[in-house]
C-alpha cells in the first residue's frame, strides 16, 4: 500500500468514528464517548488534514463551514414542489382519511407507514454521484432559499455517500427536517444565557433561526440535526416497493431517520399508534407536534394522486391543543391596516406548547362578551394545532373590578 493510500484509510477511519459518535450524540441523544475522546480523535484527523492537504476527504467533519458570510439568500425552484399536508385533528378525521383511500383503492390492501411528524425546518437536499452539492429550504412550496453553506455544517448529515450494493445513484434529491434535538437545545440556551445572551423560545425557532444565519460559522456552532423522510428523485430510480423500504435504503446510506416508526395493517392500528406516542411524547429526544400516516405502497400513491397542494396518500394527526394558564394584565385595541379595530389581551408571559405567549387577540366585542374577559382574570390559553393561539376559557371567579379597557 502507497503511503497515499494509507493516510487515506486512515482519515477514512477517523471520519467514519466521527460520524458514528455525531450520530449517537445528535442524534440518539446517547453520547458514546468522553467529550475529549472526541476531541482527541478530531484533532488527529485535523492534524492529518494539516500534513496531507492533498488527501483531504470531501466529507471531513474538520470542513464543517461552507465559505464567508453570504449578502443574501439565493432563490431556489423546486424541481419537484415540497407540497404542504393535509390535517386531522382526532379520530373520526382519521377513519374519513381511510374511507377516502379505500374508495380510491377497492379491493386493495392497504398498509399504512406512520412517522413521527418533527416540529422542525423542512428542506430538500440534492446529492451528484454521491456528493452533497445543494441545501435548499421548502419556501413556498414551489422556491426556497439555497442554505448549502449552512447544511454543510450539521453534524450527522452525509456529505459524501458511501455505495449501498455497490450503487450510487446518479441524482438523489432527499426531502426532511432539520431540527434541534432537546439536549442540545438546553445546552444552548444554557450557554446562552450564561453570556447574557438571546435564549430561543422552543427548538423549532432555534433549527430555523440558525440555518437562516447569513454567517455560516454560527450554523456550525449550533447542535443542529437531519431527518429524512422521502425522496423526491432518483436516478437511475432506487427501486424501493414502499415507503418503509425507502427509508430504510437511506438509512443504508448514512442518513438518520425518526426514533419511532411503525407499518400498521389498517387504521384502527394507527389510532393506536398515536395515542401511543402521544404517552412518549416527553421521553422523544426531538420535538415532535403530531404523526405523519402515509400509505406504504408506493405504486399505491401514485394511483392516489395528489391535490392541488397536498397528497391524498398522506396527512398529518396532529395532537390536542396544549393549554397553559395565565392572566390578563390588559385589554388594548389595536388598529388593522384597514382600520378594523381589534382588541388584543395583553397576558402574563407564559410558555404554550413550546412558545411564549405575552400576546392574543379577541377578535371583536362578542369574543370579549363571551368569555366575560377582565383586566386580572385567569384565563386558559391553548395552541391548537401548534399553530394559533387563543383564549379558550376564563377561569376566574367573578370577584375583580368592573372591566376595563385603555383605547
Amino acid at each position: 500500500m502507497t503511503q497515499d493510500a494509507t493516510v487515506i484509510a486512515q482519515m477514512r477511519q477517523l471520519i467514519q468514528l466521527l460520524a458514528k459518535h455525531n450520530h449517537a450524540y445528535y442524534v440518539m441523544d446517547q453520547p458514546s464517548i468522553e467529550d475529549s475522546e472526541y476531541d482527541q480523535l478530531f484533532h488527529q484527523l485535523k492534524a492529518l488534514e494539516q500534513q496531507y492537504p492533498d488527501l483531504i476527504q470531501p466529507d471531513s467533519p474538520t470542513d464543517k463551514v461552507g465559505g464567508q458570510a453570504l449578502a443574501k439568500f439565493v432563490s431556489i425552484t423546486h424541481a419537484v414542489p415540497m407540497l404542504s399536508l393535509g390535517n386531522v385533528f382526532n379520530q373520526d378525521d382519521l377513519f374519513a382519511f381511510a374511507r377516502r383511500i379505500e374508495e380510491r383503492l377497492p379491493n386493495q390492501k392497504i398498509e399504512y407507514d406512520v412517522e413521527l411528524k418533527f416540529d422542525g425546518l423542512a428542506i430538500s437536499l440534492w446529492y451528484e454521484h454521491g456528493v452533497l452539492t445543494r441545501g435548499v429550504t421548502r419556501g413556498d412550496g414551489e422556491t426556497g432559499e439555497d442554505i448549502t453553506q449552512n447544511v454543510r455544517t450539521i453534524r450527522n448529515l452525509p456529505k459524501l455517500l458511501s455505495a449501498v450494493n455497490g450503487v450510487i445513484p446518479d441524482l438523489l434529491e432527499v426531502r426532511g427536517e432539520v431540527l434541534m434535538p432537546k439536549s442540545g437545545f438546553e445546552k444552548l440556551n444554557a450557554a446562552n444565557a450564561a453570556k447574557g445572551e438571546k435564549t430561543f423560545a422552543n427548538p423549532r425557532n432555534a433549527a430555523a433561526g440558525s440555518l437562516r444565519q447569513l454567517d455560516p460559522n454560527i450554523a456550525a456552532s449550533r447542535p443542529l440535526a437531519f431527518y429524512a423522510y422521502g425522496i423526491a428523485q432518483c436516478v437511475p430510480y432506487h427501486g424501493q416497493r414502499s415507503m418503509s423500504d425507502s427509508l430504510e435504503w437511506l438509512s443504508q446510506f448514512g442518513f438518520a431517520v425518526g426514533e419511532r416508526h411503525f407499518i400498521c395493517d389498517s387504521i384502527q392500528d394507527v389510532q393506536k399508534v398515536y395515542e401511543q406516542i402521544i404517552e412518549e411524547r416527553a421521553s422523544l429526544s426531538v420535538e415532535i407536534d403530531g404523526m405523519v400516516i402515509k400509505v406504504n405502497d408506493l405504486k399505491q400513491q401514485q394511483q392516489l394522486g395528489f391535490l392541488s397542494r397536498e397528497p391524498r396518500w398522506a396527512t398529518a394527526y396532529k395532537f390536542p391543543a396544549v393549554a397553559a394558564l395565565t392572566t390578563v394584565e390588559n385589554i388594548n385595541w389595536q388598529v388593522g391596516r384597514t382600520g378594523t379595530l381589534t382588541p388584543v389581551a395583553r397576558l402574563n408571559p407564559v410558555a404554550v406548547g413550546g412558545v411564549t405567549v405575552s400576546n392574543v387577540t379577541l377578535h371583536n366585542i362578542g369574543e370579549i362578551h363571551r368569555l366575560d374577559v377582565r383586566i386580572g382574570d385567569t384565563v386558559s390559553v391553548y395552541r391548537s394545532g401548534d399553530v394559533g393561539v387563543t383564549i379558550h376559557s376564563n377561569v376566574s371567579s367573578r370577584t375583580q373590578l368592573d372591566f376595563q379597557m385603555a383605547v
